[in-house]
């Protein structure tokens, strides 16, 4: 399956002094990615990146990423509004031959939470900017989306039911027979 949502970029084409790039889904991009998210709907989904390539080659792309879109409430299953709001601050370089090989490795790395990230990769000279707009929209995403007003109640205990184990509490401390 190719990506639903992709907007490639060649590295070599972007300016030295930077370059600002408005995209915006398509309503057939935003139905495979609805689809792909289990979301109800998508109903818009749009980004505003800015890309700056530095002298070492790397890129960075910073912006934001706004959707509005239809969730599920966890606890009613009822649909309603939602709306994804992301800041985006990536970079993109070129893999080195360590850092793929570190990639590959099957080897458990150590890392800390102070670690810079690596950035990700440049692959073929291109970057794919619809593919950074689906990750940054998911990962704006609410995993357990509650419509508003919405409250769980938990079920009423009964206190006349007895428990399975009921008949075991009597032999508590003493031997088995």
């Amino acid at each position: 399956m190719s990506d639903p949502f992709s907007r490639i970029v060649r590295v070599d084409s972007i300016p030295r002094d930077g370059q600002t790039v408005a995209i915006e889904a398509s309503p057939a991009e935003r139905k495979a990615l609805a689809a792909l998210y289990r979301l109800p709907s998508i109903e818009a989904l749009t980004a505003e990146l800015t890309l700056r390539r530095s002298a070492d080659g790397q890129v960075g792309v910073t912006g934001r990423v706004r959707g509005q879109l239809t969730q599920t409430c966890v606890v009613s299953l009822e649909p309603f509004p939602a709306v994804v709001d992301e800041e985006v601050d990536v970079r993109f370089a070129r893999l080195a031959d360590d850092a793929a090989a570190r990639r590959l490795s099957k080897e458990p790395q150590t890392f800390s939470i102070d670690d810079e990230d690596e950035p990700d990769p440049i692959i073929d000279g291109k970057i794919d900017l619809g593919a950074l707009v689906a990750e940054f929209f998911a990962l704006g995403l609410d995993p357990y989306p509650r419509k508003p007003d919405v409250s769980f109640e938990s079920p009423q205990s009964q206190e006349d039911a007895a428990s399975p184990f009921a008949a075991l509490g009597g032999r508590a401390g003493k031997p088995p027979d």
